[in-house]
């Protein structure tokens, strides 16, 4: 059955071009209705189609911030070498869940790493995502809080508007968290 299912999650991951969504969200109702399946959807991050990569990762940031808790038995998977993946589309959605994982300090500094290096990426929707993580990761950890800080200030200057829009939002919030934590 399971194999079935494993076949089906292809299949609907397989509809469409890199400019689609496909059949994402059938997936994500799919799983939430059948939760072992998850398995299936994460694996799928690593295939070799393209297409397959990007809507795979879509579903799983989509049911990870419905579940979270589904994503830490995958943490070494998705630290080794999902984060590992150079395109675009993955990444975007890769460091949306990051933040999601429950992680130890080791951990989580090797996470602010890998974000740093995606801020280098080319794609405007990674370096937006990836503010959004550190930020996230900063709002955890809060010895992250000055360097992101840091961070997110150069990269609104020179930024996209979604950058400099979501870069403001979150240096207002990084403040207040700043202010909580001196109270």
């Amino acid at each position: 059955m399971l194999n079935r299912q494993s076949n089906k999650i292809q299949s609907l991951l397989k509809v469409g071009d890199l400019r689609t969504t496909g059949k994402s969200d059938e997936v994500v109702k799919l799983v939430l209705s059948r939760p072992p399946i998850f398995n299936e959807v994460v694996n799928a991050i690593l295939a070799n189609d393209p297409g397959i990569r990007m809507r795979a990762s879509d579903a799983a940031e989509k049911i990870t911030k419905i579940h979270p808790e589904w994503l830490n038995p995958y943490k070494k998977l998705l630290l080794d070498k999902i984060t590992k993946i150079k395109q675009q589309e993955v990444r975007w959605h890769t460091a949306q869940m990051l933040p999601r994982l429950k992680l130890t300090k080791a951990e989580r500094k090797k996470v602010f790493d890998i974000l740093l290096t995606y801020l280098e990426d080319k794609s405007r929707i990674v370096k937006t995502s990836t503010m959004q993580a550190l930020a996230d990761i900063a709002i955890q950890d809060t010895t992250y809080l000055s360097q992101v800080h840091r961070l997110l200030s150069s990269l609104i200057k020179e930024g996209s508007p979604a950058m400099k829009a979501r870069g403001k939002k979150l240096l207002l919030t990084l403040e207040k968290v700043t202010n909580e934590t001196k109270d």
